[in-house]
């Protein structure tokens, strides 16, 4: 890292290769790690032409010029209430020492500056930091807390840029008599407002994949659950010891639902995963952006049927139905997903007809709209066209939320998962009943 070398990985074999032991050297110089089946496939093909894209021709001093930048580094300072507990991502600890360094460390700490390497404009790394006040003693009214990150790199085209990125904000002295539920929820309000749940989501899963190096998954679970009930008891509001009057405002009302993905995720869940998956799941997830990291956490489903446009719906088994077109965005996988009663139609070549040209448009819709979602995304997604029963439906059905399955009553005589895993409803009642206990 310290010399500038970027170490790239595309790795395509059903057998492992390594990348698990390998992995370290690229996270070390920020470069890319691609695993997939097959040279021939378009995982490799795709991705590896995309590694050289270039910026469009009408964008101001980089028109024409790649999109990659190299000897990156990456700088924190804050004014003196706060303090570096480290970063997680694609760096490198560049040892540097200074006041606003926490003895905390989280990920690569123990310094305020970081080797990035390689960089893209999609590269993002986790910056944790430690509010530390002497004898924690309250701050006075009207004090602002201050952050800069200084970014240096070297351009495609040579140039060498710095970038500084500062951020300033309100501090909020919490009441010393202040205590867990609803008896402090005015005292926190401010705190809730400014809370942002998608992003403290996918800083949380960073910080639990980077546990996952020297825990046990099953710890790293039991983890996350303690964690999420802290949140709740501290930000809910209710009554205690009775679970029917707890209440998320809105600012975290879909947190404990990311924390219920994450829990199912190959993230944490390896079950399935081969070494060198789990590693390369692992480090996409280091790297990506919060849009991207929560996709990977709670996928997305559009719902496409005779009714109407398509429609966003729930990551649920209820959303299986055999007249509809699922098109789900695992991130790493992109499904298209036919209902029984469409798969049975398809096979009948009922869309060659030209009096059922709108069955023709409903199967050729999520294909398109899978296209696009394909060709702004590095790594190359694997492209998956299923059949409800079918064995390539599991990758669709291993995501969605078991309300229903072989061991509760199907709602309406719908579809069902074979899963011991609890559903949503399920996790949310021992939360709920965790959270309030006095």
């Amino acid at each position: 890292a310290v010399s500038c070398h970027v170490v790239d990985i595309f790795a395509c074999s059903l057998d492992q290769v390594g990348m698990l032991e390998m992995s370290e050297l690229v996270e070390a110089t920020g470069g890319l790690l691609v695993l997939g089946d097959s040279f021939e496939q378009s995982v490799f093909k795709e991705s590896l032409s995309r590694v050289f894209m270039r910026y469009a021709d009408d964008v101001p001093q980089d028109g024409g010029k790649m999109n990659m930048a190299f000897g990156a580094s990456l700088e924190v300072l804050t004014s003196r209430e706060c303090k570096v507990s480290g970063a997680i991502g694609a760096v490198t600890s560049l040892g540097k020492k200074g006041t606003n360094v926490s003895e905390v460390e989280i990920g690569k700490g123990g310094t305020n500056a970081w080797s990035m390497g390689g960089i893209d404009p999609g590269t993002t790394v986790a910056v944790y930091f430690e509010v530390a006040t002497p004898g924690n003693a309250a701050l006075p009214d009207g004090k602002r807390r201050f952050i800069q990150f200084l970014t240096k790199y070297q351009h495609a085209d040579g140039q060498t840029r710095l970038r500084s990125t500062t951020i300033q904000g309100p501090w909020h002295n919490v009441q010393a008599d202040g205590k867990d539920g609803a008896s402090n929820g005015d005292d926190l309000t401010p705190i809730k407002m400014g809370f942002d749940q998608e992003a403290a989501a996918v800083l949380f899963a960073r910080l639990a994949v980077q546990r996952t190096e020297q825990e046990d998954p099953g710890d790293i679970m039991r983890w996350v659950d303690r964690s999420l009930i802290r949140v709740c008891a501290k930000f809910a509001d209710y009554v205690p010891d009775d679970p029917s009057s707890f209440r998320l405002s809105q600012q975290f009302s879909l947190y404990p639902q990311f924390m219920f993905h994450l829990r199912r995720s190959q993230f944490l869940n390896m079950f399935n995963s081969s070494p060198d998956e789990a590693a390369f799941y692992r480090y996409v997830l280091i790297k990506e952006n919060t849009t991207n990291s929560l996709i990977m956490l709670q996928p997305t489903i559009l719902s496409y049927s005779f009714d109407g446009p398509p429609q966003p719906v729930m990551l649920d088994i209820q959303s299986v139905q055999p007249n509809t077109i699922l098109l789900l965005d695992t991130f790493f996988n992109v499904v298209v997903f036919h209902g029984e009663t469409i798969a049975a139609w398809r096979e009948q070549k009922y869309h060659e007809q030209e009096e059922h040209a709108a069955f023709r448009n409903l199967l050729e819709a999520p294909q398109s709209d899978a296209a696009t979602i394909m060709d702004s995304r590095f790594p190359v997604p694997r492209y998956i066209v299923c059949d409800q029963y079918k064995s390539e439906a599991r990758f669709l059905m291993a995501k969605v939320n078991p309300s229903s399955s072989h061991n509760s009553e199907s709602v309406g005589g719908g579809a069902q998962v074979f899963t011991d895993d609890v559903s949503l409803r399920v996790f949310m009642e021992h939360l709920m009943k965790l959270a309030v206990q006095s």
